[in-house]
């Protein structure tokens, strides 16, 4: 069993900062890609941002500058500093990672419950 864990959401004034933390654990061999996407209100689920095993990055455009991906592999663990927050920015937030269980598995697409990240103007 395989399970992502998200922390750190919440309710912040336009132009706060957060921090979000997603923590794999169980029957795990090698993380592959982390990631985290977000569902706004009666939208459909986006990329936020995405880092490779050895570290590099991608982010959607409307993030770019002010978000910050992370991870530390020993933890099994990837982080999203999320600084001058927007009201649009509002949503639940859900951890991704493409996990192998073992030499035996060809890996897969695991996702966490979600964490919801209020932004207020």
């Amino acid at each position: 069993q395989v399970q992502l864990v998200e922390s750190g959401g919440g309710l912040v004034q336009a132009g706060g900062s957060l921090r979000l933390s997603c923590a794999a654990s169980g029957s795990i061999f090698r993380i592959n890609t982390m990631g985290w996407y977000r569902q706004a209100p009666g939208k459909q689920r986006e990329l936020v941002a995405t880092i490779t095993r050895d570290g590099s990055t991608n982010y959607a455009d409307s993030v770019k500058g002010r978000f910050t991906i992370s991870r530390d592999n020993a933890k099994n663990t990837v982080y999203l500093q999320m600084n001058s927050l927007k009201p649009g920015d509002t949503g639940v937030y859900y951890c991704n990672a493409q996990i192998v269980r073992n030499l035996l598995d060809l890996g897969g697409d695991y996702w966490g419950k979600g964490t919801l990240v209020t932004v207020s103007s």
